[in-house]
């Protein structure tokens, strides 16, 4: 759903930022501004950041920061139409009617009704493990070691020996075949119509907003399959769902648990460990991995100890470091999985367990390393080799070097050996010599660098304009939003140059502007930032003019190397001359 800049800003204006998260989170105010524990990692010491006058928020210690409309879609996992209806609804406004198609009115409505449906056998499964007559389900998962509490909380249920007893019940509410079939609970075929879970224990899936959208279902002897789960409906996509994520995304804790099953999952949960979620019953994808960046950018792996499970963390393990997330991997042993750990040995061991998980990168190489055997020299030789193949993964050359010294360190590796062998790998892949791959740590790209300090001055003077209301009137005819040439921080100086021409400065109003969370997060930094810190007047008047230097001379250095006529090279001849006698002073 489109809504006009105008209307959202409406809403965003009327709805004060302190009193929205004052419901989530406990402020005392400090000076101009309001102070909390973060919602959105665990810390000690408050760090989190509510500004009235800005109306925006930001930790200083994760940099999760943003305003109203963003801090319902972290907090509430909401859309934005969905961040955008709540708080309109709150704030008194009224948005315009959806103008569906017949075919979006048609689809909404089944999906609509799929969630009713899932709500019903929901409750009937529920109903059937606490108060009907047959107690095989309630008594499995007693014997699991599951508390009463624990069933509520997940919704655990049982479906009946009976074939077709959810399909009767649904039938007695009225739900007619053809949506039942679209649900995937009842089953249509030439033989008759029966339930897709009977003689299972019963797992309720849930999406962020705590609604059902699927079930996953574990036989009860020994039937076969061992486990099923709903298959793909209108709302149900296991390739993009977590198992406890609706639990998961609100907690204190700074990263997420990994776990192949149901019962992991909810076994940790009930020890405590409330950031626990798995994938349903299907491999780790990256729709997986970004829907866990979303919320933490550090996971741990609990995947089973045999065989399947170290193939899983393998296999896991690349898909969510290309989304950008740090792996470790809990080593269990002696047991399989952490349900079987926390029963024998307790949640104090497995709290140890974490501050001593494995790097992922070293947990490769030492699941690589069992392939070979390492007495043989021709072994030893390829498990280097492999080694040297593996850490080419690494673009960045720091990063790479640091797990060059921890391999060689945790392997007994000659360094030397091993750094020439990258080398060597290097050539093989990109037929030619590769400067960025050389293991000398000296030889890094220092146009790279340069790039990065140019970005950082972009980055300083938008700070120093929101900061200090005194500074664009003195610089206004020297640098405009075309000298920030970084294309984030230009889109940020278009808007807020706007702003600044119009003596209208309103730093909210330019993070709705932006979609991505990344982008969401490096403005709200930018809006928080403080850069005077103790300096004096003199101190932060050098500073401010170096800055400025900066980013004009490299707009003007950017401007001479893409300029195509006479006149406008003329015209940075002129502006350099002009830039060398400029100074800012500041009253």
């Amino acid at each position: 759903m489109y809504y006009p800049d105008d209307l959202i800003e409406e809403i965003r204006i009327r709805s004060d930022i302190v009193d929205i998260i004052s419901g989530y989170v406990k402020l005392q105010k400090q000076g101009s501004s309001y102070f909390g524990l973060c919602p959105f990692h665990n810390e000690k010491s408050p760090s989190f950041s509510v500004s009235p006058g800005k109306q925006m928020y930001y930790c200083f210690g994760c940099g999760e920061g943003g305003n109203v409309f963003t801090f319902l879609m972290r907090y509430e996992n909401d859309t934005f139409p969905e961040a955008v209806s709540i708080l309109a609804q709150r704030a008194g406004v009224e948005l315009p009617e959806v103008e569906y198609t017949a075919e979006e009115k048609k689809n909404n409505d089944l999906k609509a009704m799929i969630l009713q449906v899932n709500k019903e056998a929901a409750k009937f499964f529920f109903h059937q493990l606490k108060s009907g007559s047959d107690k095989s389900g309630y008594e499995y998962f007693k014997g699991r070691g599951l508390t009463d509490e624990t069933m509520v909380k997940f919704g655990l249920g049982y479906s009946l020996k009976y074939s077709d007893s959810l399909y009767r019940y649904l039938k007695e509410k009225g739900y007619n075949d053809e949506v039942l079939k679209e649900t995937g609970l009842i089953k249509y075929s030439e033989k008759g119509v029966y339930d897709a879970f009977w003689n299972r224990v019963m797992y309720p899936i849930m999406d962020n907003n705590n609604r059902v959208i699927g079930f996953g279902g574990r036989v009860l002897g020994d039937g076969k399959p061992k486990y099923i789960n709903s298959q793909e409906t209108k709302v149900f996509d296991k390739s993009r769902n977590l198992y406890g994520l609706n639990f998961a995304r609100i907690t204190r804790r700074p990263d997420f648990i990994i776990c192949e099953g149901y019962m992991d999952v909810i076994a940790l949960h009930q020890a405590g460990f409330n950031n626990a979620v798995a994938a349903l019953g299907t491999a780790f994808t990256s729709q997986h991995a970004a829907l866990i960046k979303r919320y933490t950018d550090n996971v741990l792996l609990t995947f089973d100890s045999d065989g399947a499970g170290v193939k899983a963390a393998l296999r896991a393990i690349p898909i969510l470091r290309n989304a950008g997330l740090s792996i470790k991997v809990i080593n269990m042993k002696p047991y399989k999985d952490p349900d079987e750990f926390i029963k024998n040995l307790g949640t104090d061991e497995f709290e140890k367990r974490i501050d001593t998980a494995e790097n992922a990168f070293l947990y490769e190489i030492r699941m690589l390393q069992k392939e070979y055997d390492i007495k043989d020299p021709d072994g030893r030789t390829r498990f280097y080799n492999e080694t040297a193949k593996k850490l080419l993964a690494f673009s960045d050359e720091i990063e790479r070097n640091v797990y060059l010294d921890s391999v060689c360190d945790e392997f007994m590796i000659p360094k030397e050996s091993m750094e020439k062998l990258v080398y060597k790998q290097s050539l093989t892949y990109s037929g030619e010599k590769n400067e960025v791959l050389q293991t000398d740590s000296e030889r890094i790209n220092k146009e790279s660098l340069k790039d990065e300090g140019m970005k950082q001055s972009q980055k300083i003077l938008l700070t120093w304009l929101i900061e200090d209301d005194r500074i664009y009137p003195k610089i206004a005819d020297i640098i405009s939003e075309n000298d920030f040439i970084d294309s984030f921080y230009h889109k940020v100086a278009e808007m807020l140059f706007e702003q600044l021409r119009t003596g209208n400065l309103n730093p909210a109003g330019i993070l709705s502007r932006f979609e991505s969370e990344e982008e969401q997060r490096k403005a709200a930094g930018l809006f928080h930032a403080s850069l005077s810190g103790n300096m004096s007047p003199q101190e932060k008047e050098k500073a401010l003019n170096e800055t400025i230097q900066k980013v004009k001379k490299n707009s003007l250095d950017y401007a001479g190397r893409n300029a195509s006529d006479v006149n406008t090279l003329q015209w940075i001849i002129k502006e350099q001359a002009r830039l060398q006698n400029m100074h800012v002073l500041l009253d």
